[in-house]
């Protein structure tokens, strides 16, 4: 089987540390400005906002604007990646995958900075563990991306994990099993509109990413059945 996961909020907490990534960001960019702490704290809130879902409507490209696209945030992203801690120990669960057999990818939107996200899988030292790194948004929308893994790796069940349920919405084919990662941070965005899991087939929900081999078990058993 194929195993897609997404990485931020799946593989690594990213969140819990943003505020504090854009302190150190401000230390070291504004040295001279006051109050880093109370600007750390705004800056969190806007960032926060572009982690909101939009359901069902990852169907195009973007860019993000300029102001994102700028050293202050490479400089937090660096700090972010410094502060980042694995979730359920992933980097073993991915090599315990790839010894039982399955064909292990990473499947996750760009960052602000193009190219932070495959940055930030070598910094966290799980970038070699895949054997492939698909980054969508930017250059590719998750259906291109979705159709490389296709196109290179055929019809083959296809699972994918990712604690944004809302990303499954309207991609995939019948050989695709959807795997939501119930990440404390983004789930509180899918309590809110609990309904939009009922688009969503062949569903299952997961609060430990070591779950994902009762999930394989049980795929197996259903699509031999």
């Amino acid at each position: 089987m194929i195993i897609a996961f997404d990485f931020d909020g799946t593989l690594a907490d990213t969140y819990s540390c943003i505020e504090e990534a854009f302190r150190r960001a401000l230390e070291k960019r504004y040295r001279w400005l006051p109050g880093k702490a109370l600007w750390a704290k705004l800056l969190t809130k806007i960032e926060l906002q572009f982690e909101r879902p939009t359901f069902g409507k990852h169907k195009k490209k973007s860019k993000p604007p300029f102001f994102l696209r700028t050293k202050f945030f490479e400089t937090w992203f660096e700090e972010r990646v410094k502060l980042t801690k694995p979730i359920d120990d992933s980097p073993e669960l991915l090599r315990k995958l790839k010894e039982a057999g399955h064909t292990v990818i990473s499947f996750s939107a760009e960052d602000f900075i193009d190219g932070m996200k495959v940055r930030r899988l070598k910094e966290m030292g799980i970038y070699d563990l895949f054997d492939e790194v698909i980054v969508f948004g930017r250059d590719l929308t998750i259906d291109e991306a979705f159709q490389l893994v296709r196109e290179k790796y055929g019809d083959e069940i296809f699972i994918w994990v990712d604690d944004k349920p809302w990303r499954f919405i309207g991609h995939g084919d019948e050989n695709t099993e959807y795997v939501w990662y119930y990440f404390p941070f983004t789930a509180k965005f899918v309590e809110k509109k609990r309904e939009m899991l009922a688009l969503i087939p062949h569903l299952h929900v997961i609060r430990d990413l070591w779950s994902i081999f009762d999930v394989i078990e049980r795929v197996k058993q259903e699509r031999s059945s």
